[in-house]
């Protein structure tokens, strides 16, 4: 596809032509860019994307996942008019079964999600399932969804059309060249050098786009940006025809790591094993192209047996293809778009877990407008390259957790559940001393951190579960200490920046919406906000001194806060250090926490000499630490920042003093916050929410003068709030809320929950959620639970605690 010589300049590089970069293509020549330039290193689709299922799901995890799929499957089924390339694309519908009760309230909760979507969707009967899927044993199946608009396509062909409707509109497109390094200037992209047919040569340019699949995150190590992504292999086969076996939907038997798919008279049986093989650490081999794997049929047979009866057909039909090819797979199972956070005009797209044709469409777009617009078109953090961890593309580490990532895709997706391979990785200093007393660890951005500590003699596992876990009590107990007494958390895996500098102030002053010019030693609760008045990150800021303050964000964003503070600080004289590895964190709270912190320390804690929201450095048993009064559940208490060569002797000294004092983990903090309605970054305000709607506005100051977002304040303030965050509590208390369950007002859905946990001074599940202002919040209020709305009482101040006069005991 070499239609011309190779240029010297373009405005943007999209390197690989697989469906992904094709997509990136077609969608900035729509956006009218010109200077376009794809380059592939064999042939378009050589990669993964032509042994791909094909297999269109509009449903995912997520109202914006969501989003982008659905515009993918839209996409297709125009695609085929606007190119004269068939597509494939078959709306035969999809079916998805449950064989266990806890995959069908999965199934039923993905149904009532797709619903608050307008996605088309129906719970169906095993009967009718047996009616739609004649060839289906339903014996033990106990529920099923049924999405008819779903449906599979022609993988190669929907890249081929992808690439000449960028083709038609301007964009170059260059086979047999590979990329062997982006160049730039230490600051942001300069151009690509690569190998041609003719020779070596540059191509200059200030957009480049990894697309390059697997071969993606050696390409991006080579400029510093991290790319953590590892090659499986991913089999399936084919049968030959069997006659009388009709258009069938695509079935998905989860409960057997299995997905079906009916094309041209033939069947093909594709699995998603729990554990996986990886496939190619020692890099792609450099002549790979329309290439695949040895066979594994060992591999393959549990999937296969289980088919057998499943689908009885199977026991006669011949293999007409059994095929094993490499695929990429995330450390969490999510793709990633976006600005790489190390160097400027850096994109990926890559990376797609085995759903890269339902997602690429809606991912080309999403990136086109990102590119074009200079920020995302709406909330993509689940899918954001700054989620990645530098230590993350490690290849022992991703080799690891390849092997479990794969089969997570057919796995229940439970609340809370957790990784088990590449664990351990970050650690608190503290981590011996809490898994000695009974922790039970959780994994966020690669730290170890207590979840919930297990009673003497209690397993320390999960048993997973849609409703009450097995750690309920031990949740709640941690909670009731930190709401009645005291109660201990580690949270050394916050992030921590320092932004010092003759500039500092004046440079956070323009970045963030409240008001930093304070005295040393106070702290400010503070939102960095975008154009449109969406929030970029939530955070706490401490004024050390008259030059330096200390940022503290979650450890889980880290990454993204340090790639927005460092691309906004234009000439400041100002400097942006990462400084988490640094300082531990003891979180002390609780009506009791004044009593305990006593005991370690000299220094008057009474609120004339240590006032709500100010920094002091203290000593602490034999060492020295910093104490914040602050608290993100709620109750009296103090951050404990200690360098973490002393944080061990200060948590000994600690529980010497204080024998009344409870361990407690991140899933009573979780609990707690909500019960006090304080929002949490990623879930209940994104750089979609607009800071006055979710109920910050008391942390804005537009008075101070000019920042970033300043205007979108005053527009939203002059024209009205259109929806605001409210809390719910669910009036039956065994019904649960987590996360995205639709919000039903007099009948109607109205929005979907943007993080729910128990609350247990409340006496039951609390969630948070947005809803439309037009109509006020005086209607009949209900949580769409897997199907059953539960009757909830919404309330817009905190239902506990409303005045916040106990964080100021």
């Amino acid at each position: 596809m070499r239609s011309q010589m190779l240029p010297s300049h373009a405005r943007v590089v999209i390197i690989g032509g697989g469906v992904s970069g094709c997509s990136v293509a077609y969608h900035l020549a729509k956006a009218g860019w010109t200077d376009i330039v794809l380059l592939e290193r064999k042939q378009l689709t050589s990669g993964t994307t032509w042994h791909a299922a094909g297999l269109i799901g509009q449903l995912r995890g997520s109202r914006n996942m969501t989003r982008l799929a659905r515009y993918s499957a839209d996409l297709y089924v125009k695609l085929e008019a606007e190119t004269g390339i068939a597509t494939g694309m078959r709306q035969t519908g999809s079916i998805s079964v449950a064989l266990t009760e806890a995959r069908r309230e999965e199934l039923y909760r993905q149904a009532a999600l797709a619903r608050a979507f307008d996605v088309d969707v129906t719970e169906i009967s095993p009967s009718e399932v047996k009616a739609m899927y004649p060839h289906l044993n339903v014996g033990d199946v106990v529920g099923a969804v049924h999405l008819p608009l779903d449906g599979q396509c022609d993988p190669a062909n929907i890249a081929m059309a992808l690439a000449k409707g960028a083709r038609m509109r301007g964009a170059q497109i260059h086979e047999g060249v590979k990329v062997t390094r982006v160049l730039d200037d230490g600051a942001r992209v300069t151009g690509v050098a690569y190998e041609g047919p003719e020779g070596p040569g540059t191509i200059a340019c200030e957009h480049v786009v990894n697309c390059g699949g697997m071969w993606g995150r050696d390409l991006a190590a080579q400029s510093g940006v991290t790319l953590p992504l590892h090659a499986a292999e991913h089999f399936y086969l084919v049968t030959e025809p069997i006659e009388g076996l009709g258009r069938l939907p695509v079935l998905r038997v989860p409960d057997e790591c299995a997905y079906y798919k009916e094309d041209a008279g033939k069947m093909m049986l594709g699995a998603f094993e729990p554990k996986a093989k990886p496939w190619g650490m020692g890099g792609i081999p450099e002549d790979f192209c329309f290439d695949s794997l040895p066979e594994d049929f060992e591999h393959f047979e549990p999937i296969l047996a289980q088919a057998m009866n499943r689908m009885p057909l199977f026991q006669n039909a011949g293999i007409h293809t059994f095929f094993n090819g490499p695929e990429s797979f995330t450390p969490d199972d999510r793709y990633y778009l976006g600005p790489a956070p190390e160097l400027g005009n850096y994109w990926v797209a890559a990376g797609y877990n085995s759903v890269g044709i339902v997602s690429s469409g809606g991912a080309g777009m999403a990136l086109a407008a990102w590119m074009t617009e200079g920020e995302a078109p709406f909330d993509l953090w689940e899918v954001d390259i700054r989620r990645a961890q530098p230590f993350q593309k490690n290849r022992r580490y991703l080799r690891e957790r390849v092997t479990e990532t794969l089969g997570l895709l057919y796995a229940d997706h439970f609340p809370f559940r957790q990784v088990v391979t590449s664990r351990g990785v970050r650690r608190s200093p503290l981590h011996e001393a809490l898994k000695a007393r009974g922790a039970v660890f959780g994994e966020v951005a690669g730290w170890e951190r207590a979840n919930w500590f297990a009673a003497p003699g209690q397993e320390r596992e999960y048993r997973y579960a849609w409703g009450r876990q097995n750690w309920f009590g031990n949740q709640r107990a941690e909670h009731l200490a930190v709401r009645n007494a005291v109660g201990l958390f580690d949270m050394t895996s916050f992030g921590k920046i320092r932004v010092e500098g003759r500039d500092a102030c004046a440079f956070l002053q323009r970045v963030c919406a409240n008001d930093m010019d304070v005295a040393p030693g106070r702290i400010v609760y503070t939102q960095m906000l975008n154009a449109r008045g969406g929030i970029e990150s939530d955070l706490t800021v401490t004024r050390l001194t008259d030059t330096a303050f200390l940022l503290v964000v979650p450890g889980a964003t880290l990454q993204r806060d340090l790639a927005w503070l460092r691309r906004h600080l234009g000439e400041a004289f100002a400097v942006v250090t990462d400084v988490t590895a640094g300082e531990a964190v003891l979180c002390l709270m609780g009506p009791k926490a004044r009593e305990a912190l006593a005991g370690i320390t000299p220094a008057a804690l009474d609120n004339a000499a240590f006032p709500y929201g100010t920094a002091q450095e203290i000593e602490l048993g034999m060492g020295l630490g910093r104490a914040h009064r602050v608290s993100y559940v709620g109750e009296l208490g103090w951050e404990l920042y200690v360098p973490t060569d002393q944080a061990a002797h200060v948590f000994e000294s600690l529980m010497e003093a204080a024998p009344g004092i409870t361990l407690c983990g991140l899933h009573a903090l979780d609990s707690c916050r909500i019960e006090k309605g304080f929002r949490h970054w990623g879930h209940d305000i994104t750089d979609e929410d607009h800071v006055l709607e979710a109920g910050l506005g008391f942390a804005v100051k537009p008075e101070k003068g000019d920042f970033i977002g300043r205007d979108a304040v005053l527009r939203k303030r002059e024209a009205g709030l259109e929806r605001r965050m409210v809390q719910f509590l669910l009036q039956d208390p065994e019904a649960m809320a987590w996360h995205n369950e639709p919000i039903w007002c007099d009948g109607a859905i109205v929005g979907t929950v943007t993080s729910g946990n128990y609350g247990h001074s409340l006496g039951g599940s609390v969630a948070m959620g947005y809803v439309p202002v037009e109509g006020g919040f005086d209607g009949v209020f209900e949580i769409d639970v897997a199907g059953r709305r539960v009757p909830a009482r919404a309330s817009l101040s905190p239902m506990y605690d409303p005045k916040a006069l106990r964080v100021r005991m």
